[in-house]
């Protein structure tokens, strides 16, 4: 029976996976007896800064502006051809809705590609969306690869 193990990603192999942008889980830290505050979203990924970026809705009474500032995790996973690969990313995020358009952090989110989903109860255009980035103080990735048996 043929086994299998993980480990780390390479920079590269990292940066391949995430791409330009997919969908991933992120989580923000609470009370130490609650379960963390966590959303599916939508992400843009910089490689060259290893930076990600986000385009969160903020709907009346949808609780992310009570965790918007606190420590966040950001986990990537899918199967790919030569197996299943996950990254996690943590840090804090850093709204860019209103930075000036000539700042890093603009031209950073211009060359990422943070696919749009509309699974809201209400119009787009009825809902708050602001723009963040998460320079991660960690960033680490994992691969699924065959063992010896």
């Amino acid at each position: 029976m043929q086994g299998l193990r993980w480990v780390q990603m390479t920079g590269g192999e990292l940066d391949e996976f995430l791409g330009r942008g997919g969908t991933g889980v992120l989580s923000f830290a609470t009370a130490e007896d609650e379960p963390p505050f966590s959303l599916p979203v939508s992400y843009g990924y910089y490689a060259d800064a290893g930076t990600f970026y986000y385009r969160l809705a903020f709907p009346p009474s949808g609780g992310k502006e009570d965790v918007i500032d606190r420590p966040a995790s950001f986990v990537a996973h899918g199967r790919t051809d030569e197996g299943w690969r996950s990254a996690v990313a943590t840090g804090t995020l850093e709204e860019v809705t209103n930075a000036p358009h000539e700042s890093v952090a603009v031209q950073g989110m211009w060359a990422v590609q943070i696919p749009r989903v509309d699974i809201f109860d209400r119009p787009p255009e009825d809902i708050t969306f602001r723009q963040f980035r998460l320079v991660p103080d960690t960033l680490t990735g994992r691969k699924e690869v065959e063992s010896e048996p």
